[in-house]
């Protein structure tokens, strides 16, 4: 395998997302794509195999497990296919469904690739879940917005939603890895999505990620569509909207995520970044 490394959601290799790339895998099975996962540690890694009819069949594996979708790895994969193959729209295949990306390239240069989520759904969340999640986090129900109501939504992977009540609460991220893993597994969720509103249009957002074997994610595209997602179902923003998600900053790695929420309900996000090769 060829393997690329790029970080995603940032145009500085000291900010955004990491993430392995291989733009072909054919014939390589599931465990060398996890044992690759792994000796690369990055949350997540994108194994293509051309297909075909023009479509990319696209996998995703962070170091312990494979996810059904990973928004930053997209990004980076599209970015790289890019870079190869020269700008346009792909199909990718992905175990969540079909995703569309199209790359296009700015005045100085830079390769910009945009997603388009499945089809995104919410649902609430457990109050059983919600006190032990609580709990584990070591936030109460005074530390949340009551203006953004706790949900799980999804774009491609389900991800629990919490607002935070301040920006200093987000800042301060200290939980139970094994204990949240445990919450996680049980209940199928790929990364917890903790934001803070800091306007009409622009949030804080941090990602727990135990399944995935880190502590937390420093970009997350497939909770930037899911929470999209939540915003547009539960009326909480004017649509159609642009957001603007800064995540990784309170761990060193800022990224930046743009996130496209279409007014027609049921439609899938678009989740907008750039990426850069280590």
């Amino acid at each position: 395998m060829e393997i690329s490394r790029y970080v995603a959601f940032s145009s500085d290799p000291a900010g955004g997302n990491p993430a392995g790339v291989v733009l072909d895998a054919t014939g390589v099975d599931d465990t060398a794509m996890l044992a690759t996962a792994a000796e690369l540690g990055y949350s997540e890694s994108a194994f293509v195999v051309p297909a075909v009819d023009g479509t990319l069949g696209i996998r995703y594996f962070s170091p312990l497990a494979e996810v059904p979708f990973c928004g930053h790895a997209t990004i980076a994969t599209a970015v790289a296919h890019a870079e190869r193959h020269g700008t346009g729209r792909l199909l990718l295949r992905t175990k969540a469904g079909p995703v569309t990306v199209t790359t296009d390239r700015t005045a100085d240069g830079t390769v910009t690739a945009t997603l388009v989520s499945v089809a995104p759904r919410t649902a609430p969340i457990a109050d059983a879940d919600l006190a032990g999640l609580l709990a584990i986090l070591g936030w109460s129900a005074a530390d949340l917005d009551p203006a953004l109501p706790p949900r799980v939504a999804f774009a491609g992977a389900w991800h629990p939603i919490l607002a935070a009540s301040s920006r200093e609460r987000l800042a301060d991220l200290d939980y139970d890895m094994d204990a949240l893993a445990a919450l996680m597994a049980r209940e199928d969720w790929t990364t917890v999505d903790l934001v803070r509103r800091e306007s009409a249009t622009v949030f804080h957002a941090r990602n727990p990620f135990p399944p995935g074997g880190v502590v937390e994610d420093p970009a997350t595209g497939a909770a930037a569509a899911a929470f999209g997602g939540y915003l547009r179902e539960l009326e909480l923003v004017a649509t159609p909207a642009t957001l603007t998600i800064h995540q990784g900053v309170d761990m060193g790695r800022p990224s930046r995520i743009t996130v496209t929420v279409p007014a027609e309900p049921g439609t899938g996000i678009g989740v907008t970044g750039t990426a850069v090769q280590l």
